[in-house]
């Protein structure tokens, strides 16, 4: 009932609504109202403007308005002390702030400017386009994924050109999976000798270094936020990882070594080690740049190569053949050598 009423009469005890004042101002002169004259305005109870008569329940007494008006003056003190405290935190924010400001004026080697974040495709692409433009000698890419699309060779195909007609030269690391679009082959027929590409079974996300002096890299999975990076640190630090996956790649226009195993291609020995790793399906996929439906076709001929009937039979002939990256001595024989595990085994 109470809750009703405090719902219908949303004021406090600085400006009664016009029942609540009439009945409040009757209980003052004769000392008391009936609790069904008060059913009306059950604000007066919610604000302890009247309180039960402890002779008669029946009844309410008011409380005095000397009390009143001491109450609304000490909330009314609170609210001023409070606003008061936030005035202070404001003027300390804005000081703190203040120094930070004056912090962008320092020079381009400061912390401050050794990391952006990169918010939209918008300020990306014009991030993008101002390295290009200032870019002389050289730049390093990582392009994960498979395939790459017709949209994203097209995208960056005019800084790839630019890039091109001052002479600089660059270097490009895919998974293997891409050796089978023709996107990328024809790209790279338009950049003729400027662009060298290499592939290895799976790389790190999207990275791309201009001059060795400025890197890009992904904020979010979505790709639509960015960070460029200039602190001397972390650039040199993605140039090193850069290097040691291109000494490790395959040029693109060599072709990819053999398994040594008769019915296994170079993709399944790649996928055989991360399941021998213990990861998913869309894991493997995810990491070798192709779909999960071509990746469990690749694993079903797997098992029917090596004669797997389970999941857990196809893991025992991985390690037996040295497919899982750890025992790849092993002589190509071990193909018919019986399964521990199998039901055949007495």
């Amino acid at each position: 009932m109470a809750g009703r009423g405090a719902e219908k009469h949303p004021h406090g005890a600085d400006r009664l609504c016009e029942a609540g004042d009439r009945v409040y101002s009757r209980a003052v002169r004769r000392g008391r109202v009936s609790r069904t004259d008060a059913e009306t305005v059950p604000c007066l109870l919610e604000l302890a403007l009247l309180h039960p008569d402890p002779d008669d329940m029946d009844w309410l007494v008011p409380t005095s308005p000397q009390e009143v008006m001491t109450r609304l003056l000490r909330g009314v003190y609170d609210e001023v002390s409070a606003s008061q405290r936030r005035v202070g935190s404001a003027v300390s924010a804005f000081e703190w702030y203040a120094g930070l400001g004056r912090q962008l004026h320092a020079p381009a080697s400061a912390e401050g400017s050794a990391i952006r974040v990169l918010d939209g495709l918008s300020r990306i692409q014009a991030a993008m386009d101002e390295a290009t433009e200032a870019c002389t000698t050289e730049v390093l890419t990582v392009q994960p994924g498979g395939i790459r699309r017709e949209a994203e060779l097209t995208e960056g195909l005019h800084r790839a050109l630019a890039l091109r007609g001052r002479g600089v030269r660059m270097r490009d690391l895919y998974t293997h999976v891409a050796r089978h679009g023709q996107g990328l082959l024809n790209y790279l027929e338009l950049m003729g000798d400027t662009v060298e590409a290499r592939t290895l079974d799976e790389v790190i996300d999207r990275l791309i270094l201009f001059d060795r002096t400025v890197a890009f890299i992904p904020a979010n999975t979505e790709r639509t936020m960015a960070l460029e990076l200039r602190h001397p640190a972390l650039v040199e630090y993605f140039v090193t990882v850069f290097e040691r996956l291109w000494r490790l790649a395959i040029p693109l226009t060599a072709p990819l070594p053999d398994t040594g195993i008769e019915g296994i291609s170079h993709r399944e020995q790649s996928i055989a080690a991360l399941l021998a790793e213990g990861h998913q399906d869309a894991v493997i996929a995810e990491r070798l740049g192709i779909s999960v439906r071509t990746c469990r076709a690749h694993i079903a001929r797997l098992s029917e190569t090596l004669g797997a009937a389970s999941r857990t039979q196809l893991g025992v002939r991985i390690a037996q053949v040295g497919l899982d990256g750890r025992t790849r001595g092993l002589s190509a024989t071990a193909l018919t050598a019986p399964d521990p595990g199998s039901p055949s085994v007495r």
